[in-house]
C-alpha cells in the first residue's frame, strides 16, 4: 500500500464498532480520478440511533452523494462511522447534518446532498436533506427512488 491507504486504520483489518460517533474515525484515501466530475452514491437503508427523550430505537434511510475532490471517503469507515450511532441519542436533524458535516471535514467534497428519509414514530415521518457546493454542469444524479412518504416498505 502506497500514501493514504498505508496509514489506514480498518480496511483489511477486524475493526470494532465505535462506541459514539465522536470516537468514529471517517478515513479517506486519494481520488484515483481527480481530474474528473463523478458522482458517488452510499446508500444506508438501516440506520438506526435513539430518540434522545424516550431513549427509543429511530430508524431512517440515508442516501449520501458526493461529487470527490482530492479525496474519497474509504467505505469501512463510513459503515462504521454509521454504525456508531446506533447506540446515540440525538433528534432526526442532528444526525443528518452530524452526519454531513463530518463527510465535508473529512473530504473537502466539490458538493455534497445527504437525503435522511426518518420513519415515522407518533404517525409522523421526518425528512431531513443537508446539501453544501453547487452541482458540477451536466453531472448525472439518478433520482434516489424514494418517494414521499405512504408507508415505506
Amino acid at each position: 500500500m502506497t500514501g493514504k491507504m498505508k496509514n489506514l486504520k480498518h480496511l483489511g483489518k477486524p475493526s470494532p464498532l465505535p462506541e459514539s460517533p465522536a470516537k468514529a474515525i471517517l478515513e479517506v484515501v486519494d481520488n484515483p480520478h481527480s481530474d474528473a466530475d463523478y458522482l458517488v452514491r452510499f446508500t444506508c437503508p438501516e440506520f438506526t440511533s435513539l430518540c434522545p427523550v424516550t431513549g427509543q430505537p429511530d430508524f431512517a434511510h440515508f442516501v449520501i452523494d458526493y461529487v470527490p475532490d482530492r479525496v474519497i471517503v474509504e467505505s469501512k469507515s463510513l459503515k462504521l462511522f454509521m454504525h456508531s450511532f446506533r447506540n446515540f441519542a440525538a433528534f432526526h436533524e442532528d444526525c443528518t447534518v452530524m452526519i454531513a458535516k463530518r463527510l465535508v471535514k473529512a473530504m473537502k467534497p466539490k458538493w455534497l446532498r445527504i437525503n435522511g428519509y426518518w420513519y415515522p414514530r407518533g404517525g409522523i415521518p421526518i425528512d431531513v436533506f443537508y446539501q453544501i457546493g453547487d452541482l458540477p454542469d451536466g453531472l448525472y444524479v439518478p433520482d434516489t427512488g424514494i418517494g414521499p412518504y405512504r408507508g415505506r416498505g
